[in-house]
């Protein structure tokens, strides 16, 4: 599995990007997974439901299951946090997983960003960071990485189909 991040500052774009992304990549014949991070608590269950209550009552995982999906939900407890590669592990085999998030982890990463946004360049200063897709041409020192049209979805998506071709590194 490829795995390549899409990552930036918060109001970046970066799940506007995803959503134009992962339809554009599908229909070019790649199966895509994702990973969101998220910065705080959140639930993805409903108080009174029989799941909800299954995991109020000290369950560790609750799987639910129907004839169109089903879902896994983990309560990490006294665990912490798992890492990006412990929650690899646990994905389903596809052609590329996309992370949304996981700044500070050391797998590839593409970083979005928008003009105006007042936030430097996480490219500049990190060497996992293999493209650049922004709205605006930045100015400075030379990225050391391809830029790529944010508002051109085709585009990013070649850099992505051609990353998932690449001998490069996969964690």
């Amino acid at each position: 599995m490829k795995v390549l991040g899409v990552t930036g500052w918060s109001g970046a774009g970066k799940t506007t990007l995803l959503t134009r992304l992962i339809p554009e990549l599908t229909a070019r014949g790649l199966r895509v997974s994702t990973i969101k991070h998220a910065h705080h608590a959140f639930d993805v269950d409903k108080p009174g439901k029989d799941s909800y209550r299954h995991r109020e009552a000290g369950a560790t995982e609750v799987l639910i299951s129907a004839g169109v999906r089903w879902a896994l939900m983990h309560e990490n407890r006294d665990e912490g946090e798992p890492n990006l590669a412990e929650l690899l592990e646990r994905m389903t085999p596809v052609d590329l997983v996309l992370v949304e998030g996981y700044k500070g982890e050391g797998h590839l990463k593409m970083e979005v960003h928008r003009d105006g946004l007042n936030k430097p360049l996480l490219c500049r200063e990190d060497e996992s960071f293999i493209a650049l897709a922004a709205n605006y041409r930045p100015e400075g020192p030379d990225l050391g990485v391809p830029l790529l049209d944010l508002d051109n979805v085709q585009a990013v998506a070649d850099f992505v189909v051609e990353f998932c071709r690449s001998e490069g590194p996969a964690p």
